[in-house]
């Protein structure tokens, strides 16, 4: 077996090296001139990005519920020649969107789509005001990063086309991130197997790229379910076993585990399902824990910890337990290659020019959340991320699970606002703005170089397999931590979007009638104290 594998390698690596040969030669003059071109594409192209970014951003959907979101960015891809493949990995809302130029690399463009919930909000406002009371909203600025890659990949397609330039464009939705409940399962899939590369991208205050481990967790997403038996809580609660009991155990036997959790380690909980009503013994309740570390090997110790606990809280009770995989997050490790080319590009586009009217948003918003930043938009450009030089826990993306099939890096885009705390309502305001869609553009002009350069200079590509087979993966081995039965769960979030998705379709952006979203929604931009 192990001889076969070889041998395959091998095949796969001649293979790759004929059609790198095959590929067409291009000057370092000719590259730059085409680079500057598809930059140029772009900022012409700005309208339809803007208009991409408030359409998603009208729609307010959660993960796993992003029927118009995928609909309508799936339906501007086709138009323009891509071939879509629906319901990916048995998720109504995921695709895969390829175009093919011919023989050369595949490179691969992904961002989030999803909201986050409670986090509705009138965009260009400086305080707290909803678009509708509850309702979910762009509190992570999630509807920026696909109208991103697309911007960039028709630009780049139209010199592909032109030049005859081999190689495909694949546009991905990461689907349920705020759930890390998608990639993994695409990854398992095999969506990945033939991926030279992968260009994710992020909404954030500032225009970077890192390479090496980040700063950060994986994680993975368990849902624990006790069952018991009912009775009547007043006339005969002897003969019920509650199921809640068996929960609530479980949650005190756990927190008394949180005191010895290295600081590294992070691990949070809320009750799915806590019983019916008080007068019948809960016969079912249950329990979703996410636990994270910033190692693998850390993260399945934990979770044969809490199995073991679960299994103790219903001894404890009488009731039994069983548990599911909702989602998973490896910790994220960027290519050096391709972060290091892109850099260059960043380092050629620069940040967007704010207007004065930016800054002063900015300002009031970071003043109305008491953040310790007060200087408004970052004006000077991030330093490439190197890697730390200690672990830091932190946040998770299942970006990581990619990260450890292709190449990949995640550029960084500049639409939001420094120093907020994310996950919330302020998080939005800027995403409908001016502030975003410069930075959308920005952002959309440095991945188009930058797959003009791998597409053009196949060198780049092979040093950055090298980077991933030689450096990144020498001592370290992607696992799944999922299995073949695991299925996502898509029944998340179905019953919070339906309740109000009927009061924001009457809010969902018409371009035909408007020329922005702030138009449609009669915003003064910006406003900054109530009327």
């Amino acid at each position: 077996m192990k001889s076969f594998k070889i041998l395959l390698s091998g095949i796969l690596a001649l293979n790759f090296a004929v059609i790198l040969t095959a590929q067409k030669k291009f000057s370092k003059k000719q590259i730059e001139k085409f680079k500057t071109e598809v930059a140029q594409i772009v900022e012409a192209n700005k309208k339809q990005t803007q208009v991409m970014v408030d359409k998603i951003f009208s729609f307010s959907e959660l993960g796993f519920q992003e029927y118009e979101s995928s609909k309508y960015l799936t339906g501007i891809l086709e138009k323009e020649g891509f071939a879509i493949e629906h319901s990916i990995s048995g998720i109504p809302t995921a695709w895969f969107a390829k175009w093919s130029n011919g023989d050369g690399p595949v490179i691969a463009l992904g961002s989030d789509v999803d909201c986050i919930p409670k986090a509705s909000q009138y965009p260009g406002v400086a305080y707290h005001k909803p678009i509708v009371e509850g309702a979910p909203g762009h509190g992570e600025g999630h509807n920026s990063g696909i109208p991103l890659n697309i911007t960039s990949a028709l630009a780049v397609k139209q010199i592909m086309e032109r030049e005859n330039i081999g190689g495909t464009l694949v546009v991905w939705p990461g689907i349920a991130e705020e759930l890390v409940a998608a990639k993994a399962w695409y990854v398992r899939d095999g969506l990945f197997d033939n991926i030279d590369m992968c260009i994710f991208t992020h909404v954030s205050s500032n225009l970077s790229v890192s390479w090496g481990p980040t700063r950060g967790t994986g994680l993975l997403s368990v849902e624990y379910l006790f069952e018991g038996e009912a009775a009547h809580s007043a006339v005969a609660p002897w003969r019920g076993r509650s199921a809640l009991d068996a929960a609530e155990l479980m949650n005190i036997g756990w927190n008394y585990k949180r005191e010895h959790l290295h600081p590294l380690k992070r691990s949070h909980s809320i009750f799915t399902d806590a019983g019916d009503q008080p007068n019948v013994v809960p016969s079912k309740a249950a329990i979703w824990f996410y636990f994270r570390d910033i190692e693998y090997k850390g993260i399945m110790e934990m979770y044969a910890e809490a199995n073991d606990i679960a299994k103790g809280a219903a001894l404890m009770t009488g009731t039994t337990t069983t548990s599911r995989v909702l989602g998973t997050a490896w910790p994220r490790h960027y290519n050096k290659v391709i972060a290091e080319t892109m850099y260059e590009n960043i380092e050629k586009v620069g940040l967007p020019k704010w207007s004065n009217e930016d800054q002063i948003l900015a300002k009031a918003v970071q003043k109305e959340v008491n953040s310790k930043k007060t200087e408004g938009l970052d004006v000077e450009l991030s330093e490439i991320g190197l890697p730390a030089k200690e672990p830091i826990s932190g946040g998770s993306d299942d970006i990581g699970d990619i990260s450890w099939k292709v190449p990949t890096v995640t550029m960084r885009f500049p639409s939001n606002i420094p120093g907020l705390q994310g996950h919330h309502w302020s998080n939005a305001i800027t995403m409908a703005t001016p502030i975003a869609h410069k930075g959308v553009t920005a952002g959309a002009k440095a991945e188009a170089m930058t797959i003009l350069d791998f597409l053009m200079k196949p060198e780049l590509l092979t040093q950055a397999w090298d980077y991933f087979n030689n450096e990144q993966s020498k001592e370290t081995k992607y696992e799944p931590m999922i299995s073949a039965d695991d299925m996502p769960p898509t029944y998340l979030n179905k019953d919070k979007q339906g309740q109000f998705r009927g009061a924001l379709e009457k809010f969902y952006y018409d371009e035909n009638k408007y020329d922005t979203y702030l138009e449609q929604l009669g915003i003064s931009y910006p406003t900054l104290e109530e009327d």
